[in-house]
């Protein structure tokens, strides 16, 4: 894991006193972001994803006030200086990204977690809305905040599910559980195979002498985004209804095998038909692609991760034209052995694996070849596999 330096240190302490003021004792927090390798839009389909924490982080300063009032201001928005007491009732509020920090205030609340309010630093360095999960880096980070400020400590199932139900219901964002968890229990040098049924986890060894991750962001996002991502939601659950009337034992696309699937063409509506096959293979591709990497049979992994982006554009239809492009010309580079778009889709970022050898000329390639087509410079992050949100000081 990539320590955080003392010139960082001192630079977020610096923001923090010119925004709060000097005196008491500032804790740092930091909270990484995720990439999730294969295993996309299963996780509400009670399936297998195989996501990664990665260095890209969200960090944040924190001091405790005794008045009850939280404060709060990000380095996206650093002129917004959000406030809002914990003594009182918490509603959601403009601008939405402050309900992230205003939705686990009101959960830990509801849960019984005795907190106190406090100045909030948030430095993030992870793009919103870019498909690495800076909304559930703020969540799980802002909780821990809380929580640290108190002595506290919380079973690491236990705050994934609280800063997802904060998500819910102070963000209105339907998501699953992957982000949360992989925020919060990420093991350092490693990926993993999450069951989004019985919360399961299997580490698997990502080794950084053999493999590194690129992340290209697109930075593009459709607008449609929000509204598709619900409609899918919608689609699966009718899928499962059909399979459920057929056996009652399917209670979701989890329960799903091959052979049903395959039975039920021509008598599923075809969009939903194209939207189950999408969920149903992609949970044998996960499992598949943990093992291969388990076994070190890297180019297997890469073919699957590949069949994963064509699956999303062609059955789940939530990938784009820039997505496609850049998943396409990673697959040029020599020494790429997969890539995929990552994410809920409509934009955001690719994910590709790739020999430590050959992230150069992938970079350099898909920063020139995508500024000629799109007339956008990419963003390129390469990372190694990161530890969950922890305490620095």
């Amino acid at each position: 894991m990539r320590c955080v330096t003392e010139i960082e240190r001192n630079a977020i302490h610096g923001q923090f006193h010119s925004t709060f003021g000097p005196g008491g004792r500032v804790r740092l927090i930091r909270a990484p972001g995720r990439v999730n390798l294969i295993g996309e839009h299963t996780d509400y389909n009670e399936g297998f994803v195989f996501p990664m924490a990665i260095e890209p982080e969200v960090r944040f300063a924190c001091r405790a006030r005794t008045d009850g009032m939280v404060r709060l201001v990000s380095s996206l928005f650093p002129k917004q200086i959000i406030e809002f007491s914990i003594q009182h009732k918490i509603e959601r509020s403009e601008p939405a990204w402050s309900n992230y920090v205003r939705g686990v205030a009101a959960e830990l609340i509801g849960a019984g977690i005795a907190i106190e309010g406090m100045d909030l630093y948030i430095d993030n360095t992870l793009p919103m809305g870019g498909g690495l999960s800076s909304s559930a880096a703020i969540e799980v980070g802002t909780a821990l905040c809380f929580l640290t400020q108190q002595g506290q400590k919380m079973d690491l199932t236990r705050l994934a599910l609280l800063c997802q139900k904060a998500e819910h219901e102070y963000a209105l964002v339907p998501c699953g559980i992957m982000d949360q968890t992989i925020v919060s229990s990420g093991r350092e040098g490693h990926a993993m195979l999450f069951d989004c049924r019985n919360g399961t986890k299997q580490f698997i060894r990502i080794d950084e002498k053999e493999l590194r991750v690129v992340i290209v962001n697109s930075m593009v996002k459709h607008e449609l985004s929000g509204g598709e991502y619900a409609l899918r939601r919608k689609q699966c659950e009718e899928g499962a209804a059909f399979f459920h009337r057929i056996n009652p034992a399917i209670r979701s696309l989890r329960d799903v095998t091959i052979k049903q699937l395959d039975e039920s063409k021509g008598k599923l509506d075809p969009i939903i038909y194209k939207r189950c096959r999408h969920v149903v293979s992609e949970n044998h591709r996960t499992t598949d692609a943990a093992l291969a990497l388990e076994r070190k049979h890297y180019d297997r992994a890469g073919e699957l991760m590949v069949q994963s982006h064509q699956s999303l554009r062609d059955d789940f239809q939530v990938s784009c034209a820039e997505l496609d492009f850049l998943a396409e010309q990673a697959m040029t580079v020599k020494g790429v052995y997969g890539a995929r778009m990552t994410g809920g889709g409509f934009g955001g970022c690719i994910v590709a694996l790739v020999q430590p050898r050959a992230v150069e000329s992938l970079s350099h390639h898909l920063t020139e070849s995508y500024q000629k087509k799109h007339q956008i410079k990419p963003a390129v992050y390469v990372t190694t596999a990161t530890a969950g949100a922890s305490v620095v000081q």
